[in-house]
């Protein structure tokens, strides 16, 4: 399985694993899964950290780079066609990052595993839950 991490499933594996379901938990540890980041994490990253939402030790600018760098995974690249599909995943709201993961897992035929019920609800985008 191909899996791209929702920034919350990211920082839950690296903060928080209790946080993860068993299956999503199993998936993270298999070697027949590939994991895939989008560098739209690590902005979503830095800006938690900048706002104080997520308590880190380091630099805003700093940890959210090197906390990825913990994660085996490969980057999905950000693209042109990434950025015009975003405007059309069926979402029921405009969270950017939410549709650039959306945008990202359905251009490069990855899974998303997330928790956010709003993603696992939308039937176009491939999703396993994350809790």
């Amino acid at each position: 399985m191909k899996l791209l991490l929702d920034t919350h499933v990211i920082l839950w594996s690296l903060l928080a694993p209790e946080r993860l379901s068993a299956r999503a938990a199993a998936e993270l540890e298999s070697p027949r899964t590939e994991l895939w980041v989008s560098p739209i994490s690590a902005w979503e990253i830095a800006l938690l950290a900048e706002r104080g939402r997520l308590d880190i030790d380091g630099d805003p600018e700093t940890w959210p780079r090197e906390a990825l760098l913990k994660v085996p995974a490969r980057e999905a690249p950000f693209t042109i066609e990434i950025a015009l599909l975003s405007r059309l995943v069926p979402l029921p709201h405009q969270d950017p990052a939410d549709r650039f993961l959306a945008a990202t897992a359905l251009a490069h035929d990855l899974v998303l595993l997330t928790a956010d019920s709003r993603l696992l609800e939308c039937a176009r985008i491939p999703t396993l839950a994350a809790a």
